[in-house]
């Protein structure tokens, strides 16, 4: 038998040239089609890219281990593919049709000859597809089936497919293969939802904004869940958290729930490829209308609902309602409540939501809120600070619940009775014109005072203190006599002013000499402007 051909393995890309490279392949399709379906197209194809390479870099793996061991061609013809030696690498089996290889060499289709049938290569790309999913149940029912749609242009999909050849998602171990695409993906997610607008806001949560939610509630190990989980940003995030502080992302159990498909699909790849094995429903639903974790108790609950829904699926005698039944013209209360039903013994949740909930009393919103206080599950209140989201100007607050609060493996303080509010309006700094982005800094301030309140092991022993115009640790007695308003800013006060070192009586003289001289050139310039328009009166 002839010596096996064997595998040239390419220098990684770098992640500048890998985001280079695909936002590249994404301007190609701009032009004819809308922002939503060339996110499709192109996340398909960055998929279906890094699972193909991950699998050519297992399979020349796999050949030097067989040749290390001393097989011949024969034997390692018969052993290299063996599925189980791929799926052990939580690397997914491509048949041969879905590699990338055969893919490339028929980037123009497949053109009729005798018994060959003539396909497109969007044809090709929706084989590659389904021959995925049969062949993998963790992404049946995931993956896009739309590149021969009459909407995609055969000749660009050519092209891409062309550009993406030269980029490549291995070369350090399908560790670091899957850290590349990851990054990747939830890069090309952000620029999708800036893209989209106001609806790239039901896929996207900033990165920031998701970094509040898992620093202060430390989800190391138990059941996530994220009832509205979008493209799956916040379970990503906690994986990283726990990597970061050395844990182990297996002792958590991920469960989530979407209803938009698109948007459930893109849940699904995103976690795949960050190995994250999650447990989304067999299909995109409505919460409200059909929860698909009804028994569940979750140890954390993160989630970014979408704010103020007027249009949602409401019964009176839902059982979720413990607190009051919400408003049939406001979902936000109804998403608090779910979350609160979903709470283990001792779990805790953060809840972004528009501002208003904090202090609304329509539609028995501030009867809820009462309630809520009073059972003492509000643990924290956080304000954000403005245009941290690119798809709405509505400010944002984040909600923290604690179905126990007295001392325990959470925290070593007794906050029964308590409410941490924290100011964070004046943090972060403007990325460009119309965003601003919390620092690291930022996250750690907002999440380090809250450890401290709490006492837990992250605090380091640093003891908590109320700061004006930051934080303030509140009774449920004062927040009943602000008539139950969660509102930080009513409870931190103003941050005290600087003291310049000029005495009172010499600063207030200073200013009154200012003002006058101010008034004295106003006067002056009135003068100029009437002698001018008459002027131009009289011509």
């Amino acid at each position: 038998m002839p010596p096996r051909k064997r595998a040239t393995v390419t220098a990684p890309s770098t992640m500048k040239e890998l985001k280079d490279t695909l936002w590249k392949a994404a301007d190609k399709l701009r032009g004819s089609m809308d922002a939503s379906q060339y996110k499709d197209v192109i996340l398909g194809l960055v998929f279906l890219k890094y699972v193909s390479d991950a699998f050519d870099e297992r399979r020349e793996q796999l050949e030097q281990e067989l040749i290390a061991d001393g097989l011949d061609d024969e034997g390692i013809a018969s052993l290299i593919d063996d599925r189980d030696e791929y799926l052990g690498s939580s690397v997914f089996w491509v048949p041969e049709e879905a590699r990338w290889t055969y893919l490339a060499q028929n980037a123009k289709g497949i053109q009729e000859s005798g018994d060959v049938e003539a396909r497109t290569v969007g044809e090709l790309v929706n084989g590659a597809m389904r021959g995925l999913m049969a062949e993998n149940a963790t992404l049946t029912g995931t993956l896009p089936i739309i590149f021969n749609n009459p909407s995609v242009d055969q000749r660009r999909l050519g092209e891409l497919i062309d550009m993406f050849n030269d980029t490549r998602f291995t070369g350090e171990g399908a560790r670091r293969a899957r850290d590349l695409l990851g990054e990747v993906y939830e890069y090309f997610l952000e620029k999708f939802a800036r893209a989209e607008g106001k609806r790239g806001g039901e896929f996207y949560t900033p990165a920031g904004v998701v970094r509040v939610l898992v620093e202060m509630l430390e989800p190391y190990n138990g059941r996530v869940y994220d009832p509205c989980c979008g493209s799956g940003g916040m379970f990503v995030q906690a994986e990283k958290f726990i990597e970061h502080h050395g844990g182990n992302p297996a002792d958590i159990s991920v469960y989530g729930q979407e209803l938009n498909e698109r948007t459930w699909r893109m849940a699904k790849m995103n976690l795949a490829i960050h190995g994250i094995t999650a447990q989304l429903g067999p299909k995109w639903e409505d919460t409200f209308a059909h929860d698909v974790h009804p028994d569940l108790l979750a140890d954390f609950v993160m989630a970014n609902p979408p704010f103020n829904i007027k249009d949602w699926t409401r019964r009176e005698d839902d059982k979720r309602w413990k607190y009051g039944v919400p408003p049939s013209g406001n979902a936000n209360y109804a998403w608090i409540q779910h979350i609160l039903s979903k709470l283990a013994e001792r779990g805790s949740a953060g809840v972004v939501m528009a501002n208003g909930t904090m202090s609304s009393n329509s539609g028995g919103e501030g009867e809820i809120r009462a309630r809520l206080v009073e059972a003492d599950q509000v643990s924290c209140m956080v304000a954000l600070p403005t245009q941290l989201f690119r798809s709405t100007g509505i400010p944002v607050c984040v909600w923290f619940f604690a179905k126990d609060k007295a001392p325990g493996p959470k925290g070593s303080i007794d906050r029964r009775g308590q409410v941490l509010f924290i100011d964070a309006r004046n943090l972060g700094s403007m990325v460009d014109r119309a965003e601003r982005a919390l620092s690291d800094d930022d996250i750690a301030k907002i999440a380090g005072t809250f450890h401290a309140w709490r006492g837990t092991e992250s605090a380091n022993g640093v003891e908590y203190a109320d700061e004006p115009g930051f934080c303030y640790s509140a009774t449920l007695a004062e927040i009943k006599e602000a008539d139950y308003a969660l509102t930080p800013g009513r409870y931190v006060g103003a941050a005290p002013l600087e003291d310049d070192g000029e005495p009172i009586e010499e600063k207030i003289a200073r200013l009154t000499k200012e003002l006058y001289e101010q008034f004295d050139e106003s006067a002056r310039l009135q003068a100029v402007v009437r002698e001018q328009l008459g002027r131009v009166t009289k011509c």
